[in-house]
């Protein structure tokens, strides 16, 4: 059903900057864990190199498991109280959280901690995409989506800079002072006119969650769009943050680092989901701009898993910052997820199809472990895992209706 169209504006609107800015302070503080797990788990008693892994993967699935559940509380928030109060009450909850991540004394703190902020994080992405999504003309937008990407994913470097030089206690503070910081910009930016015109309207159901699995047709797009987004988590949550692992199954000449490991992907994301972004544009397709790197991903876990056994670890981290690249299509994951619904549902999928793809680790992480144990190491088991997660995501783009262009001022009957 066809509503109004928004007005035209430039592509630098203050819905794109905050939404830049939120995302910058959302991937410090998602991304901040990877970086200083180590140096954290020692701070709290863990020593043994297994247990440090244990522990490690561990954490990463309660913050991944609340991402989860935060994916659906805020996605259906944002479809029944408005984008601009999810975008908002999302930073608040992980910036506390982080904040109190900062005080922890033990690995149940820890954890806690980190679902808690897990449930924050898995907000502000989707309802930042959705808000500009939904106020940029169809022509514009995605090169708004680009910008949010491209400025949201350097908040890494950020992280690996500040808990390199002040620590990892100091880091997590921070970034929780960032966040609070960023929600005095909320008085700049408007509601969704698309939303508002929804909203007044009582007869539209809005943010029905479970309306995604009752019809066929939604069913597929959003299982599909899930799958896109999975091969990025397998790279980031295995491949980068167990860097220090595969170093040592690699041969490396010398120890290599998490934390350095995390900075040169996001360094290399931040080029990447400009790239994707620029080619989705000028080739007028999403999809194609999706296939061409899911390409130049599968060529970059190949080499990183099988290329440079006993290399040096400046040639790994020259590696991990070109798989990063590859991976540079998070942004244009999300924008299509968007794109494919209406806007009474629309950023309940914007929210929970990152979130579940972010959330692919929990499932991840114990098919790597299981892959590893039989086929007798972590690189074979990476490279089967990869190459499935890969594969699958190079069909559900293959088979995802087109969405550059299309218009989005309708709803889901």
């Amino acid at each position: 059903m066809q509503l109004s169209h928004p007005a035209k504006s430039t592509v630098f609107t203050a819905a794109v900057i905050v939404a830049a800015l939120g995302y910058f302070v959302d991937i410090y503080d998602l991304i901040l864990f990877s970086i200083v797990r180590v140096d954290s788990l020692k701070s709290l008693g863990v020593t043994a190199a297994q247990e440090i892994t244990n522990q490690g993967l561990f954490l990463i699935n309660m913050q991944m498991g609340g991402m989860l559940l935060g994916g659906i509380l805020w996605g259906i928030l944002g479809d029944k109280r408005g984008r601009l109060s999810v975008l908002f009450g999302s930073i608040l909850l992980y910036s506390l959280a982080n904040i109190a991540n900062g005080f922890v004394t033990s690995i149940d703190q820890y954890a806690w901690l980190r679902l808690i902020a897990g449930i924050g994080l898995a907000g502000e992405l989707g309802a930042g995409i959705t808000l500009v999504s939904e106020g940029l003309p169809k022509e514009k937008r995605g090169y708004g989506t680009m910008i949010v990407a491209t400025v949201g994913v350097s908040g890494a470097l950020l992280g690996y800079w500040v808990g390199h030089r002040f620590g990892w206690r100091n880091a997590y503070f921070v970034g929780g002072g960032l966040g609070l910081a960023l929600l005095v910009l909320r008085v700049s930016v408007f509601e969704s006119g698309m939303f508002r015109q929804v909203q007044a309207r009582a007869e539209v159901a809005r943010g029905n969650f479970f309306s995604l699995f009752t019809n066929p047709v939604r069913l597929g797009k959003y299982l599909r769009i899930l799958l896109i987004g999975v091969p990025l988590w397998f790279v980031v949550g295995i491949l980068v943050t167990l860097a220090p692992e595969f170093g040592r199954a690699l041969g490396l000449t010398g120890e290599v680092t998490g934390g350095l490991a995390v900075f040169w992907c996001y360094f290399g994301l931040v080029f990447g989901d400009f790239f994707s972004g620029a080619l989705s544009q000028l080739w007028h397709s999403r999809n194609k701009a999706l296939q061409v790197f899911l390409v130049f991903c599968t060529a970059l876990v190949a080499v990183y898993l099988f290329a440079i056994k006993g290399a040096s670890p400046d040639t790994f981290y020259a590696v991990c910052f070109v798989l990063g690249v590859s991976v540079g299509f998070w942004a244009l994951f999300v924008t299509v997820a968007a794109e494919q619904f209406g806007t009474n549902l629309r950023a309940t999928v914007a929210t929970t199809a990152p979130n579940f793809a972010r959330g692919a680790v929990v499932g991840l992480v114990p098919a790597f472990k299981y892959l590893s144990g039989a086929l007798g190491g972590i690189i074979p088991g990476a490279a089967v895992l990869g190459g499935v997660s890969l594969l699958v995501a190079f069909w559900a783009v293959s088979t995802l209706p087109e969405s550059y262009g299309k218009d989005l001022d309708y709803v889901e009957e």
